[in-house]
């Protein structure tokens, strides 16, 4: 046998490998003998630039930063197209697998990384130079607070025109109401943001509407959002606004769009130098939809001391927008349908740096002499047309009781301080929960009232249901004071209000504090309390409507049945407790009943009353 034919066996299989590494071993920095620039450097350049300009286009329209020197985004955006400039031109340059080429890529990698050095200190001293350390007393300054007398203030509220839901029971009611209607609850959902206003001097919620998936989206955003939900906080009656119908077209710009039409990048491309918060959605008047952009300013150093300098104004269906300076919204009586220009959060925030650093950064620390914060958790009241933030204030240490409360109002700032102590608001829930602990409902967060001069908490109670299923009044200055109405019991949304407020006034008289009130002077009309609506006030002149029945539709609110009546194109709708004969309409019957005048000009769902069947 030839043995010729048979391959080497003889060799050492780690020298073999040892030689493979070296041939491929990466040089260290010390080995390399020249630096060899590439070949092309000014096309590279050129290339590389390229290259950070579409991936900066598709960054920043992700991003979206303010071109502003107060936004941090903006310096992280920067830093981006930097890492991203260098990133590419050493790719180009093969840096990644010659040496002499890295090390040629690293000395022009100099400059670069200097201004990624200054940006970086500038970032830092312009925090420094902003922290509460060092300006307690500019932070102290950024709210102004006055002193509220309660009795002459909270006189014109009472009990029945306050809200009687907040804002996760409105969005369930507007769930329930959305699902009834056919036409859009196969395509949209309720968005679980809502905004409270004044209209036409009632407290109501708005929210805007939601594509259900992304192929809804695709299939109905051409013709846009047809609808918003408006919610009466009062007599708790919610309403499909049909934009379509009312104004000939939908709401084409919101938060739930995708692309240019997303609300937030369309207002970025019309002002890429503001600083932009959340968007509010409200309605004016007439109710065309609008979206309330507050615009932000750092007002201490470089990035502290957020306050609001104007507001941006876009129309929610064709999305024109326009800028308004703060104090023209306050003043421009045009302008006085703005509801919501502060938010709940940044007026908190302003209070507590009040509270804590009025007497110096070290006093709200060591000392803490005269330190106050606001308490957990804030509710709203609708007051001289305004919608004001409250929250209670208490210590620094969290004590179980108050010294007083403070409201703010949203469109202008105004706040006001009452110097009442009493209970937390978590303590007037949990003696709220305590008077009904055998149905097992809980209470929303408190309203302050004043029932007959006495500083009262006011809370809907509810259950599983996420339904109002009665009413509470809780003494402020002693919570063991509980005064409860269920509807179960008084059977109506109505009498279960009158029926806690008696019952509260009735503890108030045990305890020796009432003060010889008269019930007859706080007790409210029933009849009053159920007429409360989000329409205009009804004349007292009627219109007769008949015609033939040509849809038929029907949902549950607060326990009530309703039918929805479609006679010539639009629906009229009858509660079955005031109309019994609702429940024996068929399509295609002829039936008749009557509305009040005022309400003709009501493009859709309209309230209707003594219902024949023809």
């Amino acid at each position: 046998m030839d043995n010729n034919n048979f391959p080497n066996t003889d060799y050492d299989a780690d020298e073999v490998i040892n030689e493979f590494k070296e041939k491929i071993r990466w040089p260290k920095s010390e080995e390399v003998t020249a630096v060899v620039k590439p070949k092309n450097v000014p096309l590279k350049l050129l290339l590389s630039f390229i290259a950070t300009v579409v991936i900066g286009a598709v960054a920043y329209y992700m991003m979206l930063p303010a071109l502003n020197i107060h936004d941090t985004q903006m310096y992280t955006f920067i830093i981006l197209l930097i890492a991203v400039f260098m990133g590419v031109f050493s790719l180009l340059c093969k840096a990644n697998v010659k040496i002499e080429h890295r090390e040629y890529v690293k000395k022009k990698s100099v400059i670069p990384a200097v201004i990624v050095g200054v940006i970086l200190v500038v970032m830092a001293i312009g925090w420094v130079t902003g922290i509460t350390l060092f300006r307690a007393s500019s932070y102290s300054q950024l709210i102004t607070i006055s002193d509220g007398d309660f009795e002459a203030d909270f006189e014109e509220i009472s009990y029945d025109k306050v809200p009687r839901i907040d804002g996760p029971r409105a969005i369930t009611l507007a769930d329930q109401q959305l699902g009834s209607l056919s036409e859009y609850k196969s395509q949209y959902v309720v968005s679980n943001t809502s905004t409270q206003i004044n209209y036409k001097n009632t407290p109501v919620r708005v929210a805007y509407l939601e594509y259900a998936d992304f192929f809804k989206w695709i299939n109905n955003t051409k013709d846009g959002l047809p609808a918003y939900m408006l919610i009466d906080l009062v007599s708790q009656k919610v309403s499909a606004v049909n934009c379509v119908e009312k104004f000939g077209e939908g709401i084409k710009y919101s938060p739930s769009e995708l692309f240019n039409e997303k609300l937030y990048r369309h207002i970025r491309f019309q002002y890429p130098t503001y600083l932009l918060d959340t968007p509010n959605f409200e309605i004016a008047d007439d109710m065309h939809p609008y979206w309330i952009t507050p615009v932000l300013d750092k007002t201490i150093g470089l990035f502290g001391g957020t306050d609001v300098k104007g507001a941006i104004i876009t129309d929610a269906l064709n999305g024109e927008s326009n800028y308004y300076d703060i104090e023209q919204i306050k003043s421009d009586k045009s302008l006085s349908w703005i509801d919501v220009v502060y938010s709940e959060r940044l007026l908190i925030e302003q209070y507590n740096y009040y509270g804590k650093l009025k007497n110096g950064f070290w006093n709200s620390i060591i000392f803490q002499n005269d330190v106050n914060i606001t308490s957990n958790g804030n509710g709203n009241i609708a007051m001289d047309d305004d919608v004001w933030v409250y929250t209670g204030v208490t210590s620094s240490e969290s004590d179980a009781s108050n010294f007083g409360f403070i409201l703010c109002n949203q469109r202008t700032k105004e706040t006001r301080y009452y110097q009442n102590a009493g209970a937390m608001e978590e303590a007037a829930i949990k003696s709220a929960r305590d008077a009904v602990q055998n149905y097992g409902y809980n209470a929303t967060f408190p309203i302050l009232l004043g029932i007959d001069g006495n500083p009262t908490y006011f809370m809907s109670l509810y259950g599983d249901s996420n339904t109002v299923k009665g009413y509470a009044f809780v003494s402020l200055e002693d919570k063991t004071v509980v005064g409860t109405g269920l509807l179960d019991v008084a059977k109506s949304d109505a009498k279960a209000l009158n029926s806690a407020v008696e019952s509260y006034i009735d503890a108030l008289e045990a305890k020796g504090v009432a003060n010889g009130v008269d019930k007859n002077d706080v007790i409210v009309d029933e009849n009053q309390i159920s007429s409360s609506d989000t329409a205009d006030k009804p004349e007292t002149e009627s219109v007769k409507i008949s015609g033939e029945v040509t849809d038929i539709k029907s949902s549950v609110n607060d326990g009530n049945t309703v039918y929805y009546f479609q006679i010539n194109g639009k629906y009229y709708y009858v509660k079955v407790t005031t109309s019994m004969e609702a429940l024996l309409v068929k399509k295609g019957d002829t039936i008749e009943f009557t509305i009040n005048k005022a309400d003709e000009k009501l493009e859709n769902f309209i309230p209707a009353q003594n219902l024949e069947i023809k």
